[in-house]
């Protein structure tokens, strides 16, 4: 085993990806717009705005984001942030964030069941 040294932690790399292919196939989720959410609040080292070259945040495919951290970095602070954007944009009422394997998550609509068997016949 290697001795310890002091100084810089070693570099953690974790990639986490939100999935919000759904709601933008639906054309009711603005998708530049999260990602420039992201970007404005993600904090680093208690700071918003500190991002450099230790998380990176982009675009991916069809409806995806994909943040990269160099730093110890918790998804559910992504989670967290993912349902502020969605409570700001009013969205929170048919959306929710799920977690469907480890460091990915997705947008998902509540299933409402309309039940046709209602009972307004009194």
């Amino acid at each position: 085993m290697a001795p310890a040294t002091k100084g810089k932690p070693a570099k953690v790399t974790k990639k986490y990806t939100i999935n919000c292919s759904q709601p933008v196939s639906d054309k009711i989720f603005d998708l530049s717009a999260f990602e420039k959410f992201l970007h404005d609040k993600i904090k680093v080292e208690n700071r918003v705005g500190n991002l450099g070259d230790s998380v990176t945040i982009a675009q991916v495919g069809d409806g995806k984001i994909e943040v990269v951290a160099h730093i110890p970095f918790s998804g559910r602070y992504l989670k967290y942030l993912t349902k502020k954007f969605l409570k700001k944009q009013q969205l929170r009422d048919w959306l929710r964030v799920v977690s469907t394997s480890k460091g990915v998550y997705e947008l998902r609509f509540f299933n409402v069941v309309d039940e046709d068997g209602e009972d307004d016949d009194e």
